[in-house]
């Protein structure tokens, strides 16, 4: 048994058909997406295109709803390129998406904790704007009630394994396309991946259990850079060339 778990597309075209191209080169059929599919100054209508032809099980991330709940015109500056680039179809897709699914009464999915969407299951920001993982007590707090052994989320764009004291796993992929950025929330910080490429993640059952493989994926991540600066984001064309903030 084994499947693939993407994130965090954030619009990135190039970035999600060389991830596609890798999984189908080891011969896996079966994907989970875990939200943020849209968002970003790049090619939010090919992206939408894509994963709704792709018909994987999918949750909805907060920048998908912000799509669907935000005035064009109050939109915050990650939405609004994208809108400008989805049909009706696109944003009755986002509508579809529920906030959390199950995979084959195997696995349980939601873009960030199973509470909230905007907060980080894994991972703690301190108010210097550390970011370092969370207490292992806080974790398992968040995945109280939920009954599968492995449990899959994104948001933080950071590759990361963590097993409970009962042995259940929480596996967040990394981003497929967008490896760094900036916030404000809960403090200012940065995630910052070091390097350009695409992360996802290869999940198989073994005799030992669920068996998370990482995977990075080059694709031609300096025409995305360019695309961003085109449409004046140069801070995200800076996180595409390079996987660092500046």
């Amino acid at each position: 048994m084994r499947f693939a778990a993407i994130a965090d597309v954030h619009g990135n075209h190039l970035a999600l058909e060389a991830v596609l191209a890798d999984v189908r080169a080891q011969g896996i059929d079966e994907i989970v997406n875990l939200g943020d599919c849209l968002s970003g100054p790049l090619e939010a209508g090919k992206v939408a295109d894509t994963l709704m032809a792709l018909d994987a099980v999918t949750v909805r991330g907060n920048h998908d709803r912000y799509l669907i709940e935000s005035p064009a015109d109050a939109m915050p500056s990650w939405e609004q390129h994208a809108y400008s680039q989805l049909a009706p179809r696109h944003l009755n897709w986002l509508r579809s998406l529920p906030f959390s699914a199950v995979y084959r009464d195997l696995a349980y999915l939601c873009h960030a904790t199973p509470v909230d969407d905007q907060t980080y299951w894994l991972e703690s920001v301190s108010p210097e704007g550390h970011v370092f993982v969370k207490p292992l007590e806080e974790i398992e707090a968040l995945a109280e009630g939920i009954r599968f052994p492995l449990m899959l989320c994104g948001h933080s764009h950071v590759p990361r394994v963590i097993r409970l004291s009962d042995g259940r796993l929480i596996v967040n992929p990394g981003s497929v396309g967008c490896p760094a950025y900036s916030d404000d929330l809960p403090y200012e910080h940065k995630v910052e991946a070091g390097h350009p490429l695409a992360s996802y993640c290869v999940i198989e059952k073994s005799a030992d259990g669920w068996l998370p493989q990482f995977r990075t994926v080059a694709y031609d991540h300096m025409a995305m850079s360019r695309l961003a600066k085109e449409n004046a984001r140069p801070d995200w064309a800076g996180a595409l060339a390079t996987g660092w903030v500046r």
